[in-house]
């Protein structure tokens, strides 16, 4: 089930105009890996990169690394390295390429943690993934780790079920510190969360139905928003005050949060639930949704230049890019 999506950085002005369904295919298949969650690296500033990890029971797990070529038509696996477990989300750091974090599971028990990319990886044979810090303390299901999409910023967020926990984080003493932690209330169930690009200190969190905003110098609830069953939430990097909320039956909707009793705007055209919603980093106007039918619907309200995203549709990941240190993929365009 596809799970997650992401736009591009925008590096290659040669881009693919909007790709999805995303499946990799080896030129000499061994064995393919299923990948739940992928990531754009926005602090490549040189090329178009992502990074993706898999979900697999019994197969050794890996993280991706993955980059456009120049001329928009195959994926490169520019690094492959173990990971312990299952990941289940990934988000890449937004100042430094080489940092990310996961989510993993071994059977009922989630952790998570911050790695490091060794620097010399493409002449290393088997590089091994440095584990900066663990997030540890988490009861229950770990849900997502968050970064500030807007800059360099030492703190980080971690959202289980029941709690939202501030993270203070230093990569050069490896350590990472719980600087404050709350929980939802009772009768509240986390499923997950975004970080607001134009503030630091707001953060909106997902429950069944409706959607929390917290401010974290206080760690107190501030607003929500009642609404049906959502599954994601995306802040629009370009406007202030603006959210998208993917829900299951009432579909899109955009918030206007100085008024959040009613919806600005509800966009139409999916006959399925939606799962996830991105607004676009770069272009006003241009939102993507994933539903339940595993279709992409970009939604303009403006006119935009053509773009790349990535979709995690159980991804086929090579096994063989062990034995090929850089491996070329297909990228097959549905749209």
């Amino acid at each position: 089930m596809a799970s997650n999506i992401r736009w591009s950085p925008f590096q290659n002005p040669n881009s693919l105009a909007i790709s999805s369904n995303l499946t990799l295919i080896s030129f000499k298949k061994i064995n393919v890996l299923q990948a739940r969650c992928i990531s754009d690296v926005k602090a490549d500033t040189d090329h178009t990169s992502f990074i993706t990890g898999t979900l697999s029971l019994r197969e050794e797990n890996e993280v991706h690394l993955l980059r456009l070529s120049a001329g928009g038509t195959e994926l490169i696996c520019e690094g492959l390295f173990s990971h312990p477990e299952e990941i289940w989300n990934l988000s890449s750091c937004p100042f430094d390429q080489r940092v990310f974090s996961t989510v993993f599971s071994a059977g009922e028990s989630f952790g998570a943690a911050v790695w490091q990319i060794p620097e010399l990886y493409g002449q290393l044979n088997s590089p091994q993934l440095e584990r900066i810090a663990s997030l540890d303390g988490h009861v229950g299901k770990l849900n997502c780790v968050l970064w500030w999409p807007s800059g360099r910023n030492d703190k980080l967020i971690s959202i289980d079920q029941e709690n939202i926990f501030l993270w203070s984080l230093d990569c050069s003493r490896q350590a990472a510190q719980v600087q404050s932690k709350e929980s939802a209330g009772m009768l509240h169930y986390l499923s997950g969360g975004a970080w607001d690009p134009h503030d630091v200190n707001a953060v909106a969190a997902t429950c069944e139905s409706s959607v929390q905003f917290w401010d974290l110098r206080a760690m107190k609830k501030t607003n929500s928003i009642e609404c049906g069953h959502v599954r994601n939430v995306d802040y629009d990097t370009r406007k202030k005050h603006i959210l998208v909320t993917a829900e299951d039956e009432s579909g899109i909707h955009i918030w206007d949060l100085r008024m959040p009793k009613v919806p600005l705007k509800e966009l139409r055209g999916h006959s399925h639930w939606a799962w996830a919603v991105a607004c676009n980093p770069e272009y006003d106007g241009l939102i993507l949704v994933l539903s339940l039918a595993l279709s992409l619907i970009p939604h303009k309200h403006t006119h935009t230049p053509s773009s790349s995203i990535l979709v995690t549709n159980d991804h086929l990941l090579s096994k063989n890019v062990k034995h090929h240190r850089v491996q070329r993929w297909k990228v097959s365009k549905l749209f």
